[in-house]
């Protein structure tokens, strides 16, 4: 992407936000998720290099765990990060929500666009970044990428202890998506979603649509996928090492 592609300075600004302050028990014992090294490299500055891979981002806060500021402050000192974009580190919460309040308490008050991106997602690509960025610009208050599902999706009731569950539905995967991040909002529309819903969400996204707002759909990547489990590192050890032998991608 060339130069001409920085923001004008009439562009409303974009910050990203990134909660890395949890400890990613489904990977096992160890660090914290965020901090387990993907091709030599630790997951959270991949994540960190992605958002700062655009060029319209310019600032990328990274909430760490509650005592683990410095430390993570330290690792990404010790990495390579585009200079065009400034970076933050602040103390997170004992929650994903409060982290990400924390990491929007922090945001100077010219930023007018924020993403807010899962540190376990570390190889999501700039044209997902931008594609969502694009579209707050264009007056979506929240907008979240996503892909179609591949599986058919079974709802299922409660059972007993070590019985198996019972089928209650099968919705139609046509109009069901798989969301991913970075999930992107109008400043003051998130703001206020922190402000007014307490209940516990598994997204920003969702506390916006608790607010009656209207949340929109761009199209994701297969590469944004979450690493959750062992597995998935793998997979994605697999997706950088192609990168890296096609397009020198650190």
């Amino acid at each position: 992407m060339s130069d001409d592609s920085r923001p004008s300075p009439t562009e409303p600004r974009t910050a990203a936000v990134i909660p890395a302050a949890g400890r990613g028990v489904r990977l096992g014992p160890g660090a914290p998720k965020a901090l387990r090294a993907l091709g030599g490299t630790p997951m959270l500055v991949h994540a960190v290099r992605a958002m700062a891979a655009s060029r319209a981002v310019s600032l990328v806060v990274v909430v760490a765990p509650p005592d683990g500021a410095s430390e993570v402050k330290s690792l990404l000192d010790a990495h390579a990060l585009p200079e065009r974009t400034d970076f933050l580190v602040v103390p997170g919460g004992d929650s994903r929500q409060e982290s990400v309040r924390l990491g929007l308490d922090a945001l100077p008050p010219d930023y007018d666009i924020v993403l807010v991106h899962d540190a376990a997602r570390p190889l999501v690509p700039v044209d997902t970044v931008d594609a969502v960025i694009e579209a707050v610009r264009a007056g979506a208050p929240a907008v979240v990428p996503a892909l179609p599902l591949a599986d058919t999706v079974k709802e299922v009731g409660p059972a007993e202890p070590g019985e198996p569950e019972p089928v209650v539905a099968t919705p139609s995967r046509a109009r069901l998506r798989a969301v991913q991040t970075p999930q992107g909002f109008d400043r003051a529309t998130l703001v206020r979603a922190h402000e007014e819903v307490t209940e516990d969400v598994t997204d920003d996204a969702s506390m916006v649509e608790r607010l009656g707002l209207g949340v929109v759909v761009v199209p994701g990547h297969e590469e944004a996928f979450k690493v959750t489990r062992p597995l998935d590192l793998v997979l994605a050890e697999a997706v950088l090492a192609r990168r890296r032998l096609n397009d020198g991608f650190f």
